[in-house]
């Protein structure tokens, strides 16, 4: 069994003459896993097509904005719709409000919301405002969670600089970083003696509510909880990033799913309908110190851009009708479900599990708490079996650091194909 993709390592070699590495984000590359990236030409529904004609079942979703699957009909028309009557004005429209407005009555805890462009820039804006609503500079975040590409925050990061092996933060001034520290995921203990020893410099602790860019890893019982009541004794604010998880680990995100209220909360990914759209929101106290309103200033000149508005509102109106983010949950369990059935019949040390609309999946028989344990699975068969559910058409993100998703497009027979297709490669560990 082999794939055709000649057409594919040919584009890879003409874009590296004029592209860093032949992709503009280093994941694509497919340089943890060998070979050459697949290009793609086209998607519909569930799935993609490269340009020599290979079509898989897509388990990726542009790294998980496509909740409905790819070139969604009404998503597709309200975008065209909107793009008819400009694609930019840098001045407010009416569109910004009702996608602002959609997110806030979603999301609890959550009383006003700014628009901006990618998660790096919430995420950064948002540790800058809660420095400019402290008046503290250090900021804590967790090995193996990615927050951005931000200076600051490119410290012990996941996501493609633990697929790559990259070092900490090459090309980033050490003072860059000097105020970044660092905990282990899910280690309320280590969490508890930083701030036992620099709580009142600490502005903010920024988390992944259910890490996703060292794999997928939920948090523990009592740590989410263990944060919130630490920031509060301190006087810090708690960061939840939900760029990944919003609207994907639950219909009101992380937030409804644990009960737990951070300060701040950034979004991305699924907001965006498929186009560069993020967000930073929170508490309305907090919120006024964000210019015009206040004094931290913020700035984007394609930021609630009508376009990516409008596939951002369709988006998250059809995923709120009834039933549609349930039915996405449902089917993502069963893929869990039937891979480690698989896995197990062929005595494979394997561990996934799904959170709402996000799955991973180890090697390893062992528990995954933190990125120090995601390190040590056999990142070998992790390789084969990406390699051989690609030769079967089953498109996996191509590393073993990376969250997979769903979308309502998904179905049975998909799901069904897919743990066939991870059973004979199985066979074959």
């Amino acid at each position: 069994m082999s794939l055709d993709l000649s057409q594919s390592r040919s584009a890879f070699e003409s874009a590296k003459s004029v592209i860093p590495g032949g992709v503009n984000s280093p994941v694509r590359a497919f340089r943890s896993v060998g070979g050459s990236p697949v290009f793609i030409d086209h998607g519909t529904g569930s799935t993609i097509t490269d340009i020599d004609g290979n079509t898989y079942i897509d388990y990726v979703l542009s790294w998980g904005p496509l909740i409905l699957g790819h070139a969604h009909p009404e998503v597709i028309a309200r975008t065209i719709a909107a793009m008819q009557k400009g694609t930019s004005f840098g001045a407010p429209t009416l569109a910004e409000t009702q996608l602002a407005r959609l997110i806030v009555d979603a999301v609890p805890g959550i009383d006003m919301v700014r628009l901006v462009n990618s998660g790096t820039e919430a995420t950064m804006s948002a540790l800058r405002l809660a420095r400019a609503a402290t008046g503290r500079n250090k900021i804590l975040k967790f090995a193996g969670c990615y927050h951005g590409h931000a200076d600051m925050l490119l410290v012990q990061a996941g996501s493609g600089v633990a697929t790559l092996g990259l070092p900490d933060s090459p090309g980033v001034p050490a003072g860059a970083t000097q105020d970044t520290l660092v905990a282990p995921y899910n280690d309320l203990d280590a969490v508890r003696a930083i701030f036992a020893e620099q709580g009142e410099q600490i502005a903010a602790v920024i988390v992944e509510p259910v890490a996703g860019n060292m794999g997928m890893v939920p948090p523990v019982g009592g740590f989410l909880a263990g944060l919130r009541e630490v920031t509060q004794n301190s006087g810090s604010l708690l960061i939840f990033d939900e760029v990944m998880t919003g609207f994907r680990v639950s219909p009101n995100g992380a937030v409804g799913l644990y009960g737990i209220q951070p300060d701040l909360v950034t979004f991305g990914k699924v907001v965006g309908g498929g186009f560069p759209l993020a967000a930073y929101g929170g508490r309305a106290d907090i919120m006024q110190h964000v210019a015009p309103s206040g004094t931290m200033y913020q700035a984007g000149t394609l930021s609630g851009n009508p376009v990516a508005t409008a596939a951002g509102i369709a988006t998250l109106e059809l995923l709120a009708e009834e039933g549609v983010w349930q039915g996405i949950s449902a089917q993502t369990a069963r893929l869990v479900d039937g891979l480690n059935a698989a896995a197990d019949a062929r005595e494979i040390a394997f561990n996934a599990q799904a959170v709402g609309t996000m799955f991973g999946f180890f090697f390893t028989d062992q528990p995954v708490r933190n990125y120090e344990d995601a390190k040590t699975a056999d990142a070998e068969r992790f390789v084969h079996f990406f390699a051989g559910m690609l030769e079967r058409g089953i498109y996996l993100a191509p590393s073993a650091y990376e969250s997979g998703f769903l979308s309502s497009a998904h179905s049975d027979a998909d799901i069904d194909r897919t743990i066939a297709a991870a059973d004979e490669v199985f066979a074959t560990l």
